[in-house]
């Protein structure tokens, strides 16, 4: 049998993101959210893993996927993005058409590093408030063992 020539993981195993989307689920659930999606993208911004509970809206993969790449691009939660989009709609406005449109500037794409703090990889959540959905995503990433931008949900996020 001949050796299979298998690519490195950038940063993010499917293990990982498994974990990571379960562990975001299980999050949802205890809080009693809407039904959620969760997308995990490993530093190159190709999906390792999607998920969508039953009842979710439509479109939430196109969701999920703007809010995870836009984060990946600026290297910036995507709150962060929307917080430069108040201040520069017009620079919004154009990185969202260098991404092909892909680009969600509202709480729920989460940067995830390793411990020494590089970006591997990010999750998009969608599914309830923006806040709640960035909440989920920050717990699956702690459940998998890794770091979070933001580290912490929003204060008064149950």
């Amino acid at each position: 049998m001949a050796n299979v020539s298998r690519a490195t993981p950038r940063g993010i195993t499917l293990a990982t993101a498994s974990t990571i989307i379960e562990a975001a689920q299980e999050a949802a659930r205890r809080r009693n959210l809407r039904p959620m999606s969760f997308a995990v993208l490993d530093s190159g911004g190709d999906l390792v893993a999607f998920k969508r509970e039953d009842g979710n809206g439509i479109r939430r993969f196109d969701v999920v996927m703007g809010k995870a790449i836009g984060s990946l691009v600026m290297n910036r939660p995507s709150r962060v993005i929307g917080e430069i989009g108040k201040a520069n709609p017009m620079f919004i406005q154009s990185l969202g058409s260098a991404v092909q449109g892909r680009l969600i500037p509202s709480p729920g794409g989460v940067l995830i590093k390793n411990k020494e703090g590089q970006i591997i990889g990010a999750v998009g959540a969608s599914g309830d408030e923006p806040d709640e959905d960035e909440a989920c995503a920050i717990e699956g990433i702690r459940a998998a063992g890794l770091l979070s931008e933001p580290a912490e949900p929003t204060p008064g996020v149950r």
